[in-house]
């Protein structure tokens, strides 16, 4: 059964959310999850709650199902997840191969066209994801 989900209020109600997709490794809710939340608003949501996990299912779902549809979501989306509380310690923390999925999104989205960021947008942003 498919895990419904609606636009979280606060940090509580986000961190639930959060923790039922991961429980489930459900990436098909986790990109409904973040395709209702305004990006703008993830490092509030997350509060520092922010786990390697919690990082990783957000970047297999924006690359299998956000970047595809929306590659600009995509973006604001690692932009402000990089601005979260806790970022640089679970960057820290990633395996190679973790590492290499989030290279494969940003491959996505360097191959995508969007109004929201350009190339050297881009590059700069994978200097802070450390690639």
């Amino acid at each position: 059964e498919k895990l419904r989900v609606s636009e979280p209020s606060n940090a509580y109600d986000f961190s639930q959310i959060i923790n039922a997709v991961n429980a489930n490794k459900d990436k098909a809710a986790c990109a409904d999850l973040l395709t209702i939340t305004d990006p703008k608003k993830l490092p509030l949501l997350l509060s520092n709650k922010l786990e390697g996990e919690i990082l990783l299912i957000f970047i297999q779902s924006l690359e299998h199902y956000v970047a595809g549809k929306d590659p600009g979501l995509a973006y604001q989306h690692l932009f402000y997840l990089s601005k979260a509380e806790r970022f640089k310690v679970v960057l820290a923390l990633l395996s190679k191969n973790e590492k290499e999925e989030v290279q494969q999104l940003f491959n996505v989205l360097s191959e995508s066209q969007s109004d929201q960021y350009s190339s050297e947008d881009l590059e700069s942003l994978k200097k802070v994801y450390e690639l």
